[in-house]
């Protein structure tokens, strides 16, 4: 199973850029403190799905989670009893599954699928995975 990097963040300082490890005060674990215990296996199905796709890290933020590669290829936003996974795609994708449908640039859409349940990682929701993965190497 391929391993996840650790974060790493760059911290400015008077004088110039120090490169630091920062603990971050964000953690996995508060992003599903209060939430549905389907949530976090959700989430959990998802990781697995990754990990198999390749390298990649967990990079926690306030309000989300990127899976990141060099740039980011997916988001996790939790719900009381979903999640929200936005997945960057190249052309917009017509699904009713997705929720959400963002153009960013020309050839660059953020897709929203809600999530409730492991079972909804499925072939059709890895297939658009392992294309947003690809994008971000």
């Amino acid at each position: 199973m391929p391993q996840r990097l650790p974060v790493m963040r760059v911290e400015e300082v008077e004088g110039g850029a120090v490169l630091a490890t920062i603990p971050d005060t964000h953690t996995i674990a508060l992003h599903f403190s209060g939430r549905a215990p389907e949530v976090l296996a959700t989430y959990r199905a998802i990781l697995a799905a990754a990990d198999q796709l390749g390298r990649f890290e967990e990079d926690v933020k306030k309000t989300s989670i990127h899976l990141t590669r060099k740039t980011a290829f997916a988001a996790v936003t939790t719900q009381r009893m979903a999640l929200i996974l936005t997945l960057k795609a190249s052309a917009d994708i017509q699904s009713e599954r997705i929720v959400k449908h963002q153009q960013v640039a020309p050839h660059r859409w953020h897709l929203d699928v809600r999530l409730e349940r492991p079972v909804q990682v499925d072939r059709e929701l890895i297939g658009w995975l392992r294309h947003a993965y690809d994008l971000a190497g």
